[in-house]
């Protein structure tokens, strides 16, 4: 099962992601996060895993790695990859892991200048679209902030989305915009509230797909403080649960 995790910057897609992660691996599962957003610095401290090796660098930079898919007749020891990935095949220096969990970035932007991001959707969709999964392997993809990766069909090789909302009109405006990219895609779709209160949650529900809501996240101030401080998220937070579940009861 492949899940991808998207919403606008500041949703909190990053914890709702490391919530489930946890959530999951301790349910059993193995737990591949795919931190495919090339501008998030921190996403392995809320997991609590070490800082993994860019898996771009890792194929030598956007250079090397335009060069070899631009190849025209590669041959078989230059291939990036097979027909297939196993998780366990995964460059293991790319790797990082904790407790059931584990971390592959893709790629990231590194200093001024450098280029467009387009190298880093396209490795991220090729990765995602050869994953080849055992029974108990989940894979939470922790997309970049907007709809990008929509233009770049990273989403057609996922099983499901999961859109955060958080309490700005904004947010309201991207929940509609993913919808409707995600019924083109025919790709499934599901809505998580997030930091919401008595006040911000029915006006919330009021623009957001009923149907298709499965959790309100309260705003709980000991995540937030575990968010702002880069700190593992230990928090349980009841309403992960529920999602949790909905991923699992789909596998079978």
């Amino acid at each position: 099962m492949k899940v991808a995790i998207c919403g606008k910057g500041g949703s909190g897609k990053s914890s709702i992601t490391a919530l489930l992660a946890r959530y999951l691996a301790n349910r059993g599962y193995n737990v591949l996060v795919v931190d495919a957003d090339e501008s998030n610095m921190g996403l392995h401290r809320l997991l609590g895993v070490a800082s993994p090796v860019i898996l771009l660098d890792h194929l030598g930079g956007k250079k090397a790695f335009k060069q070899k898919i631009n190849q025209k007749f590669p041959p078989p020891e230059g291939r990036l990859f097979g027909d297939k990935i196993s998780v366990d095949s995964l460059p293991a220096e790319c790797v990082a892991t904790a407790d059931n969990i584990r971390l592959i970035a893709v790629g990231k932007i590194h200093v001024a200048g450098e280029g467009c991001a387009c190298p880093i959707g396209l490795l991220s969709k090729m990765v995602l679209s050869k994953l080849d999964l055992d029974e108990k392997d989940i894979v939470l993809i922790d997309t970049e902030a907007g709809v990008e990766h929509f233009g770049r069909d990273v989403d057609a090789a996922c099983d499901m989305i999961l859109a955060v909302v958080d309490p700005a009109y904004e947010s309201f405006l991207l929940a509609g915009k993913i919808e409707q990219m995600a019924a083109a895609s025919n790709t499934d779709i599901f809505f998580i509230l997030n930091k919401t209160d008595n006040r911000s949650r029915p006006v919330m529900e009021a623009h957001i797909n009923q149907n298709k809501t499965i959790a309100a996240i309260p705003n709980i101030d000991t995540l937030f403080a575990s968010s702002l401080e880069g700190k593992p998220l230990q928090t349980a937070i009841p309403e992960i649960g529920p999602v949790a579940e909905m991923i699992i009861n789909r596998i079978g």
